[in-house]
C-alpha cells in the first residue's frame, strides 16, 4: 500500500507533524513530493489541503489510512530542496510548517485558481498531445477531471511534453486575448480558396495569409488588425466561410517599466577584478564560501555582481539576486536585465499577483537563468544555483515581520551550502553580525575602498542647528544647505534631501493646555497630512478631520509642531520657486509602477531636487547629483532601539554616497542637534571601520548582538491585565529550561504599547549557550496556538530587527 506523509493546513491546530493518507491505486503516479492534495480530516466530512512531503510503500499504523481525496497539482509546486527548506526553516522560526510552504508559493496559488494543460514548445503537433488537449490549444483540469487523464497528464508532463498553467479565476480576463486559428491544412485551405468568388480579395488575401503563417498560428487578433491591416470584418466572414475560427489565447503578463538598453562588460579597476576572480574561483570549484564585499559608495559592486553573474551563466548555473526593498529595483532590474536580456525575471512586492505568478512561472519551467527580486524572491524556484548575491545586506527590510519570521541572508546561506555555491554580501556598511563574522574568519572579506575612476568621497559638513543663527532660521533649512541648494540649481546640477519621517507635521498640540491629539486606537500621536486635510495613524491607517479648538481645554491656540517630507516639499517650492520638486515616500509611491517612474523622471533631469525619506537613500545612482542634504539627521537616533545608532550611522553614509558618483564633485550637508555623536561624526568621515570598532564595544557592554544571540517573545491582548499575565506565565516557562548564565528581561511593555487596540509586552531572553531553549520555545509555540481564540497574539522572533 502505498502511503503519503501530508502536512495539513489547520489554521485552529497546526502541527508540524506530517499525517499519513492512503495513495488510491489510480493515483500512485500523480501522487509525489510537493504536490498540493485535498484531504479528509478528523470527524465528519471536513476536507483541508495540505502539502505532500514524502510518499512511501508501507505504514506502520496499525489502524486505516484515510485516502488522499483528489490530487490538486498535477505537477509539483514545490521541488525537493523547498521541501528541505521548509524542515529548516520552520525549526529555526519556530513557525508551523504549512504557513513555511505557503510562503514559497506566489499568492495565485494560494488563491482559486484555474489550471490548463498547454503544450510544450516543439510538441504542438505530437499526437499524445493532441489526442490529450482533443484538438484544443488547452485542457482545464478541475475536480471532476477523471483519474485516467490525469494520469496520463502525469505521463506527458514528465515526458516534458505539457505544460501546467495556472490562471486566477478572478484575473482569467486579463489574462486572454482574442486569436484566430484554422482546423485546415494547407491542401484543403488551398481548395477553399479555389472555391472563393474571384472578386472576394479579401478573402483570397486572407487565405494567403493564413498559408503562409500557418506555422505561427493562433495569431492575436490585434496583431492582424495593427500589423497586416486584417479587418475584423474579413474575419468575421471567414469564419462564416469555415476557414478559420476565433478563441482565446493566453497572454503571459511582463511587468511594466522594464525596457532598458543593453550593456556590456566594463573595465574592472583592481579591487573588482580580484573581487570577481575570487568569487568566480568559488563558482567554478563548487564551493559555498560567503564573501562579504566592505565597498565604499560608489566604488563599483554592482559590475563585481554582473560580471560574477556571468561566470556562473557560463557555468551553465543560475544566478539569485536580492535587494532590500522595491525602490531599489527598478535601476539594479534594468542593470541586470540591461546585461542578460530575458534570461532575468523580477520578483516584488510591486508586482500584480498575476504578473508575480507569471515571473514565478518562467523561473519554475526553466525559461530564466537570473531572479532579481526583494525578499521573499529568496525562495525563487531556481535550479542548479551558481551564485547568490544579497545587495545592502544591512537593511532591515531582509527580515520577515510576520510568520514565518525568516531572515533573507539566512535562507540565502541554507540555499548557498544545498548548492555549493557561493553567497555574496555586498554593503558600504555591513551589519555588525556580518562584519564580525568576517574578522572572525566565518566570511571571507572583500574591501573595495576606492570610488570608480579614484573619484574622491564627497566633502561632508555637520551643520549644528543649536546654533543661535541656524536655530534663528524660519524653516527647516540652515544657512549653508539654502545656499548650497542655490548653487546646484544655478550650475544646473540636481541634489538629493532627505528627511526620514512622512507626512506635514509630526502632531498637533495646543499651547494652553498642552493636549496632544492621539489616535484612539494605538498610543501614538497622529500625524498630519496637508494634501488629504486628514490627521493619519501610520500604524493602524486611522483618519479624522483636523481640528481648530483644542478639544481639552475649547482654547484656539492649537497648531502643528515637528516636520515631514510633504511640509519639507512646501517650503523648498516656496524658497526656489522655479525647482522642479519630486517627492518620494510611502504617500507618493502607493500606486503601481511610481517607484520606477519617479525614479525614472529625476534620472532624465525633468526635476531638479528629488526629497523624500529613507527609499532615496540607498542603491540609487544618479550622475548628475553633487548635493545631498539632510533634514535633522537624528530621526534615526531618537527611536528606543539597540540599533539605533547603527541605523543611523548607515542611513547618513549611504544616503551621503548619492552625491558626487560621476565626474563631478560631491558635497553633504547633514543638519542635527547631535553634532558630537560617534554615529553622525564618523557617518560624515565614511569611517566604517572606527564606528565598528565603538559599536562593538558599546553591545559588548550591553550584551547585545553579535556577542549574545537573541530571543523576542511578544504577547498582545485587548485587555492589557490579560496580556500581562500571559507575559508572567510565559516567564516562568521560559525560566525552567534558562540557566542562570542567561539574560531574561521583562515582561515589559512595548515603546507603543497599545497599537490597533491591542496591549503588547514583550519578553527578551539573551544567551550564548542554552541547549534547552529551543526545545522549550517549540513547546510554547505548539501549547499555546489555542490561545489565539482567547484574543491573544503570542509571537516568538529569533534574532529579531527591531526591540522597542
Amino acid at each position: 500500500m502505498a502511503v503519503a506523509e501530508v502536512i495539513v493546513d489547520v489554521p485552529t491546530m497546526q502541527t508540524n507533524r506530517p499525517f499519513e493518507y492512503e495513495i488510491p491505486d489510480s493515483l500512485v503516479e500523480v501522487v509525489i513530493p510537493g504536490v498540493r492534495v485535498e484531504v479528509g480530516f478528523g470527524k465528519g466530512k471536513r476536507k483541508v489541503q495540505g502539502f505532500v512531503m514524502e510518499v512511501r510503500d508501507h505504514s506502520d499504523f496499525t489502524g486505516k489510512l484515510k485516502p488522499i481525496e483528489r490530487v490538486i497539482d498535477v505537477k509539483p509546486v514545490l521541488s525537493q530542496e523547498m521541501i528541505k527548506l521548509s524542515y529548516w526553516l520552520a525549526d529555526t522560526t519556530y513557525a508551523f510548517q504549512i504557513s513555511c510552504l505557503q510562503t514559497m508559493l506566489p499568492n495565485v496559488m494560494r488563491a482559486k485558481y484555474k489550471q490548463f494543460v498547454v503544450a510544450s514548445e516543439g510538441f504542438e503537433n505530437d499526437a499524445d498531445v493532441k489526442k490529450l488537449l482533443d484538438n484544443q490549444l488547452t485542457l482545464e483540469i478541475t475536480k471532476d477531471t477523471e483519474e485516467q487523464t490525469l494520469r496520463k497528464i502525469a505521463k506527458l508532463k514528465r515526458a516534458h511534453k505539457i505544460d501546467i498553467e495556472y490562471v486566477v479565476e478572478n484575473q482569467a480576463n486579463s489574462l486572454t486575448r482574442q486569436a484566430i486559428t484554422t482546423d485546415l491544412n494547407t491542401d484543403q485551405l488551398l481548395e477553399a480558396k479555389d472555391k472563393l468568388r474571384s472578386n472576394a480579395k479579401a478573402q483570397h488575401n486572407l487565405v494567403d495569409f493564413l498559408l503562409s503563417h500557418h506555422d505561427d498560428l493562433p495569431i492575436e487578433v490585434s496583431n492582424l488588425e495593427n500589423q497586416f491591416k486584417i479587418t475584423r470584418a474579413t474575419l468575421k466572414t471567414a469564419e462564416k466561410n469555415n476557414l478559420l475560427k476565433f478563441i482565446e489565447i493566453t497572454k503571459r503578463r511582463k511587468p511594466v517599466g522594464i525596457n532598458p538598453e543593453r550593456t556590456s562588460n566594463l573595465e574592472l579597476t583592481e579591487e573588482q577584478s580580484t573581487a570577481v576572480k575570487d568569487i568566480s574561483d568559488s563558482i567554478v570549484d563548487d564551493k559555498s564560501d560567503t564573501f562579504l564585499i566592505e565597498g565604499v559608495t560608489g566604488s563599483g559592486k554592482t559590475e563585481v555582481y554582473l560580471q560574477s553573474i556571468q561566470k556562473a551563466l557560463e557555468q551553465g548555473k543560475t544566478a539569485l539576486m536580492l535587494v532590500p526593498e522595491i525602490s531599489l529595483t527598478p535601476q539594479m532590474v534594468n542593470r541586470v536585465i540591461g546585461r542578460f536580456g530575458d534570461q532575468v525575471a523580477v520578483l516584488h512586492s510591486g508586482l500584480s499577483s498575476g504578473e508575480r505568478y507569471d515571473e514565478w512561472s518562467r523561473i519554475e519551467n526553466g525559461s530564466v537563468k537570473v531572479v532579481v527580486g526583494a525578499r521573499s524572491a529568496v525562495f525563487a524556484p531556481l535550479d542548479n544555483i551558481g551564485l547568490i548575491i544579497i545587495d545592502e545586506e544591512h537593511e532591515a527590510s531582509y527580515k520577515q515581520d510576520d510568520n514565518p519570521r525568516y531572515h533573507a541572508r539566512d535562507v540565502a546561506k541554507w540555499r548557498a551550502d544545498y548548492n555549493n555555491c557561493p553567497l555574496v554580501l555586498g554593503s558600504a556598511t555591513p551589519s555588525l553580525e556580518s562584519r564580525a563574522r568576517a574578522q572572525k574568519g566565518v566570511y571571507k572579506l572583500i574591501n573595495m575602498t576606492k570610488r570608480i575612476n579614484n573619484h574622491a568621497l564627497p566633502h561632508v559638513q555637520i551643520v549644528d542647528m543649536r546654533n543661535a543663527e541656524n536655530s534663528a532660521v524660519k524653516g527647516d533649512f540652515s544657512p549653508l544647505l539654502q545656499d548650497n541648494l542655490w548653487r546646484v540649481l544655478k550650475r544646473k546640477e540636481q541634489a538629493i534631501v532627505l528627511l526620514n519621517r512622512r507626512g506635514y507635521s509630526s502632531f498637533l498640540m495646543c499651547r494652553e493646555c498642552g493636549f496632544v491629539l492621539k489616535c484612539p486606537n494605538c498610543d501614538v500621536s497622529l500625524t498630519y497630512h496637508k494634501n488629504l486635510g486628514k490627521m493619519k495613524c501610520h500604524y493602524c491607517g486611522h483618519e479624522e478631520n483636523v481640528p481648530h479648538i483644542c478639544p481639552n481645554c475649547k482654547s484656539k491656540k492649537i497648531g502643528f509642531y515637528g516636520t515631514g517630507t510633504e511640509n519639507i516639499e512646501k517650503q523648498l517650492n516656496e524658497i526656489y520657486p522655479d525647482a522642479r520638486v519630486l517627492r518620494m515616500d510611502v504617500d507618493t509611491t502607493r500606486r503601481k509602477g511610481s517607484h520606477a517612474a519617479l525614479i525614472e523622471k529625476f534620472s532624465k533631469h525633468e526635476a531638479d531636487i528629488l526629497l523624500g525619506t529613507q527609499m532615496i537613500a540607498k542603491g540609487l545612482d544618479f550622475p548628475n547629483v553633487t548635493l545631498v542634504g539632510v533634514i535633522n539627521a537624528d530621526t534615526t537616533l531618537s527611536i528606543s532601539d539597540y540599533r539605533a545608532s547603527e541605523r543611523t550611522f548607515q542611513l547618513l553614509t549611504q544616503v551621503s554616497g548619492r552625491a558626487g558618483r560621476a565626474e563631478k564633485e560631491g558635497h553633504v550637508i547633514i543638519q542635527t542637534y547631535n553634532p558630537d555623536h560617534y554615529a553622525i561624526k564618523d557617518a560624515a568621515m565614511q569611517d566604517y571601520e572606527t564606528f565598528y570598532k565603538q559599536e562593538m564595544y558599546l553591545r559588548h557592554q550591553s550584551g547585545y548582538t553579535p556577542y549574545y544571540f537573541t530571543t523576542l517573545i511578544s504577547v498582545s491582548h485587548q485587555i492589557e491585565s490579560q496580556a500581562l499575565k500571559q507575559s508572567f506565565w510565559l516567564k516562568k516557562q521560559l525560566q525552567t529550561a534558562l540557566s542562570d548564565k542567561a539574560i531574561l528581561l521583562g515582561p515589559s511593555p512595548t515603546m507603543i504599547a497599545r497599537k490597533q487596540n491591542k496591549y503588547f509586552y514583550q519578553i527578551i531572553v539573551k544567551y550564548k549557550h542554552e541547549p534547552e531553549l529551543h526545545e522549550k520555545l517549540m513547546e510554547i509555540l505548539n501549547d499555546t496556538q489555542g490561545e489565539a481564540r482567547r484574543g491573544f497574539s503570542i509571537a516568538i522572533d529569533n534574532e529579531p530587527q527591531h526591540i522597542d
